[in-house]
């Protein structure tokens, strides 16, 4: 599920634990020169503002919201740590509604998502009007498959965040559970209405659209939403990889490359761009098969379990490893229960020859009317 992440915010980067070296003059990474783009010049402002007066609560709270915008912008997740530092007087007691969300945020991308959880109800204990404290555990709700729960969160949306905002909520959940065509209408419908939408609105509206399309087969209609997406906004690291996966599965691997060239900081994009090279045959696909290699092994070395949907799909598609793919589409899905995450789980169980692995994202399937093309034809050859 995107979030959004504009008027609203809710991160869904996910952040791993520090690694610290045992050699100090050990070079971790080497960093790009400091943009001197508007966005990197005001995060350098709030920054030193925030050090010379730490304990300034709108101060603290407004860097900790732009810090996690830019994570999700360029899934970076070291600005959530700068994120969580920039709270750090409130972190451990006594914190205001205003930080229990932004600390649920953090939390979410941890996956913790019994502890964001409780933050998000204490803050809404002290703040029953927070539209972000509803629409954040609306997303922790989605991803772990509760989708009554997530509509129910959405429905206090539409007198505090308006309705194209609430519908979008809704219609997350709703097209995942039994409701995938009205979501769609519904959705559709309201942003038709809502001309005057902030740019990042109607891009996180727009994408959800393109991906609803998508689920049910209409890859003409998913593209013009995708393109549309992309041509209102600059396109976070969110939209490009759901782009991306649009044209794997059709075929379009150069169309992939060219997106993604510049990608290659981002896991996740960097995923994307190796699958279409490989596909493509170029001899720079090993380069970067070999750099996620390196990336999923230090995640493990620092006990980083949270990117096991794109290890498994990397697992089982570039390395070929379709009994270790399936064990981490297993394990992926004892704490995420999306679309792609019933996706990769499906696919690794078949290749592994364990069709009756699969038997849980079946009834999964099942129990929640999941209306999805791709996962219904899986669904069945596992089945058989």
């Amino acid at each position: 599920m995107r979030i959004l992440s504009v008027v609203l915010l809710a991160a869904g980067t996910c952040v791993a634990a520090p690694f610290v070296p045992a050699d100090p003059k050990e070079v971790l990474e080497t960093l790009p020169v400091a943009s001197a783009d508007p966005f990197s010049r005001e995060l350098r402002q709030l920054r030193l503002a925030l050090a010379s007066d730490p304990r300034n609560l709108e101060l603290a709270t407004r860097a900790a919201r732009r810090y996690i915008e830019r994570a999700r912008a360029d899934a970076d997740p070291r600005y959530l740590g700068y994120a969580q530092a920039a709270l750090a007087p409130w972190w451990n007691a006594g914190a205001p509604a205003s930080v229990l969300v932004l600390r649920a945020t953090i939390r979410q991308s941890l996956h913790d998502f019994p502890s964001a959880l409780a933050d998000l109800s204490a803050a809404l204990e002290i703040e029953p009007r927070n539209a972000q404290a509803w629409l954040t555990r609306a997303a922790i709700q989605q991803v772990r498959g509760a989708f009554g729960e997530a509509m129910e969160s959405c429905r206090p949306l539409e007198r505090l965040a308006g309705e194209l905002v609430a519908t979008a909520c809704w219609a997350g959940a709703a097209s995942a559970s039994g409701q995938a065509e009205a979501s769609y209408e519904r959705l559709r419908d309201a942003l038709a209405r809502q001309r005057g939408a902030s740019p990042g609105v109607r891009q996180w509206v727009l994408t959800s659209l393109a991906e609803m399309a998508e689920g049910q087969g209409r890859s003409r209609l998913a593209e013009a939403h995708f393109k549309e997406a992309l041509a209102v906004a600059e396109p976070d690291a969110y939209l490009k990889a759901a782009y991306a996966d649009f044209l794997l599965d059709q075929g379009r691997d150069a169309e992939v490359v060219a997106l993604l060239k510049s990608g290659i900081r981002a896991d996740g994009l960097l995923l994307r761009l190796a699958l279409a090279e490989a596909k493509l045959g170029l001899s720079r696909a090993a380069g970067h098969v070999d750099a996620l290699e390196a990336r999923f092994s230090a995640a493990r070395l620092r006990g980083d379990s949270l990117h096991r949907r794109e290890e498994a799909r990397f697992t089982l598609h570039l390395l070929k490893q379709p009994h270790d793919a399936l064990r981490l589409a297993q394990e992926n899905w004892a704490v995420h229960r999306e679309p792609w995450d019933a996706r990769i789980y499906l696919e690794a169980a078949l290749a592994a020859g364990s069709s009756g692995a699969a038997q849980p994202v079946r009834d999964w399937l099942q129990d929640n009317r999941v209306h999805d093309v791709r996962l219904a034809a899986l669904a069945r050859q596992a089945g058989r």
